[in-house]
């Protein structure tokens, strides 16, 4: 299986930039786990869900097939880190309480990766993937950023980026499926911080690459006249996709 890394180029600004999953979220997550012992977070990135993990797991593995992004993860006392892919972890059979993956599914090999997700996972342990799509922020700015993701960038996305505009519903899921409350992130940012936070995008990444100029500049005008103070903090909130699901089979 190939790893088709979208994310190393941009791995110190995906540390920087990338929202935060709320608290709630992993209050849950503790709560339907058989234990709070051992968590993977699978496709870390720069391990925001893992740190969130910590607080609730007495122990998290975080693995990711970049190891760059390793590299820039946050460090926690209760994370272990590893360069791994999602479909070889390298992880003991039966070990794991809770598998988080977060905005990341779509890159898997899904066959072989849920052989892996039940390989690790205890009896009764819990899969949970995570996913957003567009931010949300005010509909005249909400147009901007659209046009952005759609006609600027939009053929520089790779084709999994079309399985999360679905939420993921689509897609096998052969595990006993969960109904998780609604979550969502939010975030208070500045114009600077957004377009930051464009930038990590992998097809931003990839415009850049083949034209070798920031297509985040055909936009900024617009934004600056739609957003006020450039220094302003606006409200940003990305709506969670949440597929959730139990391995009800006997080890």
């Amino acid at each position: 299986m190939n790893f088709r890394d979208h994310f190393s180029a941009q791995a110190a600004d995906y540390a920087k930039f990338r929202p935060h999953y709320p608290t709630e979220l992993f209050d849950y997550l503790s709560d339907i786990a058989p234990d709070n012992e051992i968590a993977w977070d699978c496709a870390t990135g720069n391990g925001q869900a893992a740190v969130a993990l910590a607080s609730k797991f007495r122990h998290v593995i975080a693995t990711d097939a970049s190891e760059k992004q390793i590299k820039n993860a946050a460090r926690h006392e209760r994370i272990d880190y590893r360069v791994a892919t999602a479909e070889k972890s390298g992880i003991s059979s039966d070990k794991i309480d809770t598998i988080t993956v977060a905005q990341a599914l779509h890159w898997f090999d899904l066959d072989f990766f849920y052989d892996e997700a039940k390989r690790v996972l205890k009896p009764q342990g819990v899969l949970a993937v995570l996913g957003y799509n567009l931010l949300q922020i005010a509909p005249n700015i909400d147009n901007v950023i659209n046009r952005f993701y759609e006609e600027i960038v939009g053929p520089y996305w790779p084709p999994e980026r079309r399985v999360i505009e679905k939420g993921y519903a689509h897609l096998a899921f052969p595990f006993a499926e969960m109904h998780p409350p609604q979550f969502r992130m939010e975030a208070h940012w500045s114009l600077e911080r957004l377009l930051g936070y464009l930038r990590t995008w992998s097809a931003t990444q990839r415009f850049i690459a083949e034209n070798h100029k920031d297509p985040t500049t055909a936009i900024v005008s617009d934004l600056q006249d739609l957003w006020g103070e450039p220094e302003r903090a606006r409200i940003i909130i990305w709506p969670l996709t949440i597929r959730v699901g139990r391995d009800d089979r006997c080890h």
